[in-house]
């Protein structure tokens, strides 16, 4: 170990003083403590303080204009910290290429998209001018009444007359049906001058009484109504059966003599029309369903 000069009062060695100047460039500009030269190395117990010092950052006082800040231990060390690191994941070069080929891909099914649906537009378009220009055959353009005819024979393939609808105990019948309208009813109308008008019999139109309804045999029904709105209830019914009606009064056949819907049903005519007084409300049932056991006139 190197003896250090004696110091005379007043006075600095050299070294000190070039020290001193080392230590005010350096908290001038907030850089790092600069090397020792060999010949200058800290005793151990210097060493310890500087690491000390280190631990901490000291912001030096602004000097003022023209003036150097006095050396102090803490401006003689300054820590320089580390940029921020952003956070999240960096792009690589992996998923901007990914990226890239989603919003290909995306761009080329709009395209087709657009290219599809219009293409679909147009043959629905001319589709239908061409079913509507067609000839017509009963009153509506002959594809559809194709259509119709189908479905017709679809549905009398599939027809079980022993098949039939569930019924319910009386129970479960409603206790206040719903009325879904208003047509053919009259809350006014007087049971005595009620009547039923029956076209296309053999005997010629004949007009019907409540009471020639009521001699009929009566059937008791509860089953459900299902409307074609979507909405069903359980109702219990009492009428007599369509088929007993017809085969009282029975309509004319093909040729006009009397037909008999037990014998010879081939020659009744294919279809039955119900409606109300001024056609307000009307259906049409198939013979088949009009002979059915559980089809009521009620």
């Amino acid at each position: 170990m190197s003896e250090r000069p004696e110091e005379k009062d007043g006075e600095a060695p050299a070294g000190a003083a070039q020290r001193d100047d080392e230590a005010q460039a350096t908290s001038g500009v907030g850089a790092g403590l600069a090397p020792a030269r060999p010949e200058e190395a800290p005793q151990p117990a210097a060493v310890e303080a500087t690491r000390s010092a280190a631990s901490e950052t000291a912001v030096p006082a602004s000097p003022r204009a023209g003036t150097s800040p006095a050396p102090t231990p803490e401006s003689r060390t300054s820590v320089a910290r580390p940029a921020e690191q952003t956070t999240g994941p960096v792009p690589t070069a992996a998923s901007v290429d990914y990226h890239a080929d989603v919003r290909r891909e995306l761009a080329r099914l709009s395209r087709r998209g657009f290219f599809t649906l219009a293409a679909g537009g147009a043959a629905a378009v001319l589709g239908w001018r061409y079913l509507i220009s067609r000839p017509g055959e009963q009153g509506i353009p002959w594809p559809f009444r194709r259509v119709l005819q189908t479905n017709e024979a679809l549905w009398e393939a599939l027809w079980n007359p022993a098949r039939r609808a569930p019924s319910y105990p009386r129970s479960a019948a409603a206790r206040f049906p719903r009325i879904n309208g208003m047509l053919g009813l009259d809350v006014n109308a007087d049971p005595a001058a009620w009547h039923l008008v029956v076209e296309g019999a053999a005997a010629g139109p004949l007009t019907l009484g409540l009471a020639d309804i009521q001699a009929l045999p009566a059937h008791d029904l509860v089953t459900e109504l299902r409307c074609v709105e979507g909405w069903s209830i359980v109702v219990h019914w009492t009428g007599a059966r369509l088929s007993d009606f017809i085969a009282r009064y029975p309509p004319a056949a093909r040729d006009g003599s009397p037909a008999d819907p037990a014998t010879s049903p081939e020659r009744l005519p294919p279809f039955l029309a119900l409606e109300t007084p001024g056609r307000g409300y009307y259906v049409g049932l198939d013979l088949q369903s009009a002979l059915h056991p559980q089809t009521l006139l009620a």
